[in-house]
């Protein structure tokens, strides 16, 4: 992750402030001889309101919502002390994103695998149900919106907070701002498709390019890599994506020769940095397909476009003329001023780096020839 998101709080987060209800107060109490009942919400009057207008609501969300909790509490209600305190440890590990993706062993993480291996049937029922959650037609069911807003509105808030223009995960894509009637789609970084008790998390709910979320993220697990020839899961850091620590991660291009036209990918090495951060941007790298993607960015429309920019510049250059154009080195380093004040409007980070290496590899020395030679009497 290029860099990190500013947290926005909203109203929304409400939504997580109830499940968080339903599971300490509730489902982690549920007791044999205690009936389901909308009294057991009482201690959370905005709550019970929810839960008595879906109980006579006909409504598929409302419905949906009502009785997944109830058989939930069901199945808790059978269930011994020391197993209530693992699934306790599990939904507080899994929404303590910063300490997930640090992989802080203090952060109990849990997949549905996890749960299926001792609780199948319950596995199946929280699926379903935290799955669920993050789905427009129960957000958009007006008791529930009455008291939780609306996720629009948290996109206007969060992109006017976060306004650099671009996705952070990888740079070179645009995400709609706050002038848009539309909006991007929200990542689950930890996808709901894995991890139960995170779904509607705005810690765990990152806005992300399609490129990022769709092709290339989609539902791989950022939390575990693939080590051994067995295939077991081996926990892994990433960027925690609302880190307040502040970073930069560096990009550095290089390749051997000089003929453009005739590079190919495998001839582009990226080094990143710095190096205390270097098993996050691994994780980075692998989940978004970053050395592909940067390689493709280089070598198609993007970097000849860059080229031929430095080319025009000196072409214009002529001093004796009053022509303003600028030599290879005079553009580079204000390509170089450019990164160093704006990293990633119009590709900086990555322009300078390649530009950079195009120098090295002795691209613009024909340039530097004709410069250099006399002029034609």
């Amino acid at each position: 992750m290029l860099f990190p998101y500013t947290y926005v709080p909203h109203q929304m987060e409400k939504m997580q402030k109830f499940i968080d209800f339903i599971f300490f107060e509730v489902w982690s109490k549920a007791q044999p001889n205690i009936p389901f009942g909308l009294d057991l919400f009482d201690a959370e009057p905005e709550l019970r309101e929810v839960m008595e207008a879906f109980f006579y609501s006909d409504a598929q969300g409302a419905d949906f919502f009502f009785r997944h909790v109830e058989r939930i509490y069901e199945f808790f209600s059978a269930l011994t002390p020391p197993q209530i305190a693992q699934f306790q440890g599990w939904y507080r590990g899994n929404n303590d994103l910063e300490k997930v993706c640090a992989n802080d062993p203090a952060a109990d993480l849990a997949r549905y695998v996890d749960v299926a291996a001792t609780y199948p049937e319950l596995e199946n029922l929280l699926a379903t149900f935290f799955k669920g959650l993050y789905s427009k037609s129960l957000l958009d069911l007006a008791p529930l919106r009455a008291k939780i807003g609306e996720i629009d509105d948290h996109y206007q808030a969060f992109v006017s907070a976060n306004n650099s223009g671009r996705c952070p995960f990888c740079g070179i894509s645009p995400l709609l701002g706050e002038y848009t009637t539309k909006r991007d789609a929200y990542d689950h970084y930890l996808p709901k498709a894995l991890y139960p008790f995170n779904s509607i998390n705005f810690r765990n709910l990152v806005p992300a390019c399609h490129h990022c979320n769709s092709s290339y993220k989609t539902s791989k697990n950022p939390a575990y890599v693939q080590k051994d020839p067995a295939g077991e899961a081996v926990r892994r850091k990433v960027f925690y994506p609302f880190s307040t620590t502040p970073y930069a991660i560096d990009v550095q291009v290089t390749f051997d020769h000089a003929d453009i036209e005739k590079l190919m990918p495998a001839e582009i090495k990226l080094t990143f940095g710095p190096t205390n951060l270097s098993e996050q941007i691994e994780t980075w790298k692998d989940v978004y397909g970053i050395d592909e993607r940067y390689r493709e960015k280089l070598l198609n429309g993007d970097g000849k476009a860059w080229l031929v920019e430095i080319r025009d510049e000196w072409r214009w250059h002529d001093e004796s003329a009053g022509e303003d154009g600028r030599t290879p080195d005079e553009y580079l380093r204000a390509v170089q001023r450019h990164t160093e004040r704006s990293p990633y409007a119009n590709e900086n980070f990555l322009k300078n780096g390649f530009l950079q290496a195009c120098k090295n590899a002795g691209v613009f020395a024909p340039i530097a020839k004709l410069e250099a030679a006399p002029p034609i009497p």
